[in-house]
């Protein structure tokens, strides 16, 4: 394939502008129990960046792997030890739950560091099964201008603005898919106006599906 093909090229390359040895080094793609390849070509896919994906999605990503995958992922991507691992996934009675968490605070406190991972633990305990403002603390959330909120703004383009969806369209396509929920209600028609009215404690909770939250705060 092109990337063997790049492999030997740079082989090659190095030994004729430098007369040296050197060789590639390949390894399995990661893949779920599905069958799936983890990368940025599948729907899903996180970035390192905590601008293109912050560390709540980051925590939420992880938390979120089927469970047949856990244990396999606490080995790859975590320094937890082996023995503390099978404990976690094999122990008489385990929680799947609990190793899931453990997964996503490891795998976020290497990549974003304590502090943020414990926000983004706090976030998820805070919303699970719960859909309020009041529960919205620790949520990422994206500012709007007092001015356009009391004006009202058509909710595709507040599910747009605050990142849940990537394109006008898509955020179309998730409310009339019935996945759009403001402070836990769902979006009834796309081009809903939100404004002031709508506020509870100051802010909005914007849900996509069924686990990714934004908070819209009004900057006044």
């Amino acid at each position: 394939n092109d990337q063997w093909g790049n492999i030997l090229a740079g082989t090659d390359l190095t030994r004729r502008l430098d007369g040296e040895t050197v060789h590639g080094l390949t390894f399995p793609l990661l893949t779920t129990s599905s069958g799936i390849k983890m990368g940025k070509t599948h729907k899903g896919a996180v970035w390192l960046d905590a601008e293109l994906t912050n560390p709540y999605e980051y925590y939420q990503y992880w938390i979120n792997q089927d469970d047949r995958d856990v244990e396999r992922f606490l080995s790859l991507f975590t320094f937890l030890p082996m023995d503390q691992i099978g404990d976690l996934c094999r122990a008489p009675g385990s929680d799947i739950r609990k190793a899931k968490e453990k997964l996503a605070y490891e795998a976020t406190c290497l990549c974003h560091g304590k502090t943020e991972a414990d926000l983004a633990r706090k976030a998820a305990k805070q919303l699970f099964g719960s859909d309020t403002t009041s529960n919205a603390e620790s949520i990422p959330s994206h500012t709007v201008p007092e001015a356009e909120m009391r004006a009202g703004i058509p909710a595709f383009i507040l599910f747009e603005i605050s990142g849940l969806c990537n394109s006008r369209g898509a955020a179309r396509r998730l409310i009339s898919q019935s996945g759009g929920y403001i402070n836990g209600k769902k979006v009834e028609v796309f081009d809903q106006i939100v404004d002031l009215q709508n506020l509870e404690n100051d802010c909005l909770l914007l849900r996509a599906g069924k686990k990714r939250y934004m908070k819209i705060v009004v900057d006044k």
